[in-house]
């Protein structure tokens, strides 16, 4: 049963990506990945196959502010920070890339930080 649940994630973020591929138009995607514990995203160049920037609820700066790594409110600081450090390196427009997860709670959240801290998309 787990193999088949792999394999029906595996899918959706495939499917997603693919789709992803089809209107960035150049512009690097904001991924994000999700676990029971933690949640981090990294800006990707998918030209160049290179990590731009990345954030995580682990990053030592974002961990002391933090009651909980797994909520909304770690979301939402991985979000800000993230968009700070696209700035930092020049990006201001990106794909979001939620990956097999549904736009919503956690994933809605960082999202929205990100676009209130600056990031397009």
């Amino acid at each position: 049963m787990a193999d088949q649940n792999k394999t029906k994630q595996a899918s959706r973020t495939k499917r997603t990506r693919a789709k992803l591929a089809k209107v960035a138009n150049g512009r690097p995607r904001l991924s994000v990945f999700r676990s029971s514990k933690n949640i981090s995203a990294q800006i990707i160049d998918d030209a160049q196959g290179k990590t731009l920037a990345s954030a995580s609820s682990m990053d030592k700066a974002l961990r002391g502010d933090l009651k909980s790594s797994a909520d909304s409110a770690a979301a939402t600081s991985v979000g800000k920070a993230i968009a700070e450090r696209a700035k930092k390196v020049g990006v201001n427009d990106v794909v979001f890339d939620r990956g097999s997860y549904r736009f919503h709670g956690r994933i809605k959240a960082l999202a929205d930080a990100a676009r209130e801290a600056g990031l397009n998309f």
